[in-house]
């Protein structure tokens, strides 16, 4: 892995993948314009040019959802429905309570929140099976309130041109009967503008390659989105205190995703930069997806930053805004509450990341790029809205019509306030 040594004050050039967004809109514009324009037709040709396959139909059949689910192994099964049990609890936890308060006699505020009525939820194929993430996108939009949930995922050449079954079997386990076999700027098309066989829908979630992220880009404003969400992302904070084999073993668990994903460690213990490294290479070597991690670990989006105290080390951190961001430090929680940027944040050595994209309860949908300095990770927020409902009695607004009156004069809008003035006995 590459290093970089900001202790004496070097200007820092954090780890970052090499990405053209606009290249990326430029390649997805004429896939979503053609779905726009020739629905479901436009999506098989897109799955036989981009999945090597063309599906019989977009819309997967329920028979085959229950079929995939009928032959789930067991313990493949008992470890989805634990995380399903897991998620639900971490997003219960999320929902926030209608208030009212009253802000004069007579005048009360309530503050609504409206789950959206239908919602597309985009799971990836790629190198790796995602029912991690059906779970993630799924749960928080049930939670929420979502009355129609369709879901999206890349049609499979090795299963006659439907999605993995896996992710067909995490469909059903959630209760989602409305399953599509397309992927890519393609699918973001057809949740945006809608087909003969998808109707439109009002927010777009979940995580995928560049063309996807540029896709929602694309699209946003037509419909709500979460995220650009991008490849993935793990910081390390750590200080000597820190076990290198864990450390090392972290780093690892991400740079599997992808040839680009970003493994970084920041540490002000060059021994312990060290110690990672030489774990690295050895735990490297023994993985199944080798030369994919060593792509990924090699490349200019991963990297060791040397820093000269933990305080530079939270500087560093909240510069880059990482994904993930793990710390292995002494005082956990104090080093924690300095961090402002980051999409999860998981604390001390028996907490890794891999738990969070599983088991934990939280959500793995989170943003990238270091978009984390604005943009919060997938949850129940994202498929509410938040309304405000105001009611006045006459004796309210008779309290404060002069008031009103006087600012829409100084505003030049004499007509609000004798929308006011009107109501006066």
């Amino acid at each position: 892995m590459q290093r970089l040594d900001v202790r004496n004050g070097q200007p820092l050039e954090l780890p970052r993948p090499k990405l053209d967004i606009a290249a990326a809109i430029s390649a997805v514009r004429p896939l979503i314009e053609d779905v726009a324009e020739r629905g479901d037709e436009a999506l098989l040709e897109q799955a036989e040019r981009f999945d090597s396959v063309r599906p019989t139909a977009i819309a997967v059949p329920a028979n085959v959802i229950e079929a995939a689910r009928a032959e789930l192994d067991p313990a493949l099964e008992k470890a989805m429905r634990t995380a399903i049990a897991h998620a639900r609890i971490g997003h219960e936890a999320q929902m926030p309570r209608q208030t009212t308060i009253e802000v004069i006699e007579g005048g009360s505020i309530t503050q609504r929140w409206i789950p959206a009525r239908r919602v597309g939820l985009y799971v990836p194929g790629g190198l790796a099976v995602y029912p991690s993430s059906v779970i993630m996108n799924a749960v928080a939009a049930q939670v929420a309130g979502c009355s129609s949930i369709a879901l999206t995922s890349p049609a499979q050449e090795a299963f006659g041109g439907w999605p993995h079954p896996t992710i067909l079997a995490a469909c059903s386990l959630l209760g989602i009967t409305e399953v599509y076999a397309a992927g890519g700027a393609g699918a973001i098309a057809m949740f945006a503008y809608g087909t003969s066989s998808c109707e439109p829908v009002d927010i777009i979630t979940g995580p995928g390659n560049i063309y996807v992220a540029a896709a929602k880009r694309a699209v946003l404003g037509l419909v709500g989105i979460d995220s650009e969400a991008g490849t993935t992302e793990i910081a390390i904070l750590a200080d000597d205190s820190a076990n290198p084999r864990y450390v090392a073993a972290d780093l690892l668990s991400q740079a599997e995703h992808d040839p680009a994903a970003a493994s970084v460690l920041v540490t002000d213990s060059p021994d312990l930069a060290d110690r990672v490294e030489a774990e690295l290479a050895q735990l490297t070597a023994a993985t199944k997806h080798a030369a994919r991690c060593a792509e990924a670990l090699g490349g200019p989006q991963s990297g060791i930053v040397l820093v000269a105290d933990l305080d530079q080390g939270i500087d560093v951190i909240n510069a880059y805004g990482p994904e993930h961001l793990e710390i292995h430090t002494r005082n956990l929680e104090s080093v924690a509450d300095k961090i402002r940027n980051a999409g999860a944040i998981f604390l001390g050595p028996h907490t890794p990341v891999p738990l969070g994209d599983y088991l934990a309860g939280s959500n793995h949908v989170l943003p990238t790029g270091g978009t984390a300095r604005f943009a919060s990770g997938l949850g129940v927020q994202t498929f509410l809205k938040s309304v405000q409902q105001v009611h006045y009695t006459a004796e309210a607004l008779g309290q404060l019509t002069e008031q009103l009156d006087t600012f829409a004069r100084a505003e030049d809008l004499p007509a609000h306030g004798e929308a006011a003035r009107i109501r006066t006995p």
